[in-house]
């Protein structure tokens, strides 16, 4: 009896196609949980760009030009002059505003940049679960849109006593957010319709409807004129201020951040966010496994329009006045920046909306220190840029790791076929004990990988 030998199976890096290039989804993937040091070194990039654009727009550096072969010294005195104010204005209208005279409204700053990243977490939160199920969910503003129309809806038109009242409403923002998002997941499981033209399509539409409801008594006061205005939410379904009347933070922010822990424990610990994970890992594998790709879509993209329908809830009920069609604010496709920036992780897409929210509250205080607004636009734009081009920043910086490359592991049999570089099957030698057959005999097998 001889003893069989088999040859080293080979471990080369799967394909994730048959042509070697990544899939649409594999890339989207890549894109939504790209790695914390990859996302501060592109923050770090839109920074650096937006620095040369405020120093090279002021007029100071500017006229430096003019000599700057006779004395280059101040065109980088001017240089740092621009660049220091200008991010000093941005740290006293986001943080802290050390020249106010008292601390109320030193803090202030700190709690506008609080109001304003707790709409962008919760919509992040949204665009994020839909991209880790492999899903692009750019319907962010219909599902705002609706959500606040359906909140609104319910302040105005159900006097109930405080509590109750405000629950009902939120209940309902929720109701109208979930069904709009629904929508895409119906359409996506049973006809197979793309996400992405499905949610820009009703993007336009839920505009449309809203602007007509907010032009017909369904939301709007017919005694306050043709603007399409809703009519403001009764005090008891307003979300109430947490610090007091002289600060516009509201009840709203808290419930944007225990909204982070509630995606954390759905999305890392919770049955159900193990199949959304699996399905955006790969939808065939989990279908195979017997999870039911179309109802996780269904699913999914509900769950996606109620976190984004808690941002439309804080714009519809977190003031004392009317709204109208612009009371997304943009906050909708802002949203798919703190997703991407975030990682599509919980309390990435956290500290996304807070940096997001610290630029918005910081653009009055930087346009006084003659900074254009569109200056922190274009830096928002650049970091989208950037973590959407995993291999543009890494050509940047040569010390960022490649990508994980999964390798082929075979599972444990008794005897298995190594493929060859040119051909998909071998032939195995085997000693046969069997005394009716002493000879050698070749058995060929379809290689397992």
């Amino acid at each position: 009896m001889t003893t069989p030998t088999l040859d080293p199976l080979p471990t080369t890096p799967a394909t994730t196609s048959t042509s070697g290039r990544p899939t649409a989804r594999e890339v989207l993937y890549d894109i939504a949980s790209g790695g914390p040091l990859r996302i501060f070194l592109a923050v770090l990039l839109s920074l650096a760009i937006g620095s040369l654009l405020i120093i090279f727009t002021n007029e100071d550096v500017l006229e430096t030009l003019g000599y700057f072969g006779a004395r280059p010294g101040d065109f980088f005195g001017a240089a740092g002059r621009a660049a220091g104010d200008a991010y000093a204005a941005l740290f006293r209208g986001a943080v802290f505003n050390y020249n106010a005279g008292s601390f109320e409204a030193a803090i202030r700053p700190l709690t506008e940049s609080l109001r304003f990243a707790g709409p962008l977490i919760a919509a992040g939160l949204g665009i994020a679960l839909s991209f880790r199920v492999g899903m692009f969910n750019i319907g962010g503003q219909g599902q705002m849109l609706m959500g606040a129309a359906f909140a609104g809806f319910a302040a105005m038109w159900f006097p109930l006593p405080w509590g109750l009242h405000l629950l009902v409403a939120m209940a309902f923002g929720f109701i109208g957010a979930g069904l709009w998002a629904g929508i895409v997941g119906l359409l996506k499981a049973f006809t197979g319709a793309h996400e992405v033209i499905v949610t820009i399509m009703l993007n336009y539409i839920a505009v449309s409807l809203v602007t007509f409801f907010m032009r017909t008594p369904v939301l709007h006061d017919m005694e306050s004129g043709n603007n399409p205005t809703a009519r403001a939410p009764l005090p008891t379904a307003q979300l109430p201020r947490i610090l007091g009347p002289d600060f516009a933070l509201h009840l709203g922010f808290i419930l944007c951040i225990a909204a982070v822990f509630v995606f954390w424990w759905l999305m890392e610990r919770s049955k159900l966010g193990f199949r959304l994970r699996m399905v955006g890992l790969n939808p065939d594998a989990a279908r195979t496994a017997g999870v039911n790709v179309k109802a996780v879509f269904i699913i999914a993209m509900v769950l996606s329009g109620l976190f984004v329908g808690l941002a439309g809830i804080n714009q519809a009920l977190g003031r004392e006045g009317t709204f109208g069609p612009s009371i997304d604010a943009g906050i909708g496709f802002d949203a798919i920046t703190v997703a991407l920036l975030g990682g599509s992780r919980a309390f990435g897409v956290l500290f996304a909306g807070l940096l997001f929210g610290a630029m918005k509250a910081a653009g009055p205080s930087m346009q006084v220190q003659d900074v254009a607004p569109e200056v922190l636009i274009v830096m928002q734009g650049l970091i989208v840029l950037f973590v959407a081009a995993p291999p543009l920043v890494r050509q940047i910086f040569r010390f960022l790791p490649e990508p994980r490359v999964v390798v082929a592991k075979s599972s444990p049999r008794r005897s298995r076929v190594a493929p060859s570089a040119a051909a998909t099957s071998a032939q195995v030698d085997t000693a046969q004990g069997d005394s009716a057959n002493d000879g050698a005999s070749k058995a060929e097998k379809e290689s397992p990988l």
